[in-house]
């Protein structure tokens, strides 16, 4: 009879160790459901970021002037190759050039392509000719493409005081 006591004892003990070791593989723990992020100018969060589509139709509603503080995440389009002091996100049909606040900081020169958030002042400026040739000198344009350059031009513009780009992104 101490035998079969015994036995069952151990099985319900086996069993009931079994099912805590699953539940607790199944549920994914706090670090691995957080995002993790390299940072880079302020510190920001990844709280209450905006959409490329809402930040789309925020611009749409700016003219020449008008500024608003924003945070959105977009795709890296392509980032300065001298020093990493912008980069371009992907807005839909347009773009937005990303300066950093005071040049504090920089971005690494090889995550176009990747997913960022920023956070900062958004706006719409008129750029110069000679602003246009110069940002497409920085990108590694052409001598033709330069001189297809000839007026100004209206383009969205975001003056970032902090970025995250996920380490997932990063190569």
């Amino acid at each position: 009879m101490k035998r079969i006591f015994l036995m069952l004892a151990l099985a319900a003990a086996v069993v009931s160790c079994k099912n805590e070791k699953s539940e607790e593989a199944t549920q994914p723990q706090a670090e691995e459901m957080a995002m993790n992020y390299q940072s880079f100018g302020d510190e920001i969060t990844d709280e209450g970021v905006m959409t490329k589509d809402e930040m789309i139709e925020k611009y749409k509603s700016l003219k020449t002037g008008d500024t608003v503080n924003v945070k959105f995440t977009s795709k890296v389009k392509d980032v300065c190759q001298n020093k990493g002091c912008w980069m371009n996100l992907e807005m839909g049909e347009d773009e937005t050039m990303v300066r950093f606040k005071d040049y504090a900081f920089f971005m690494p020169k090889d995550i176009a392509g990747k997913d960022v958030i920023v956070e900062g002042k958004a706006y719409v400026e008129e750029m110069s000719v000679e602003d246009q040739r110069h940002y497409a000198e920085d990108g590694g344009a052409t001598e033709a493409e330069l001189a297809e350059i000839t007026e100004p031009k209206r383009t969205l513009a975001f003056e970032a005081n902090g970025v995250l780009i996920p380490e997932s992104e990063i190569n």
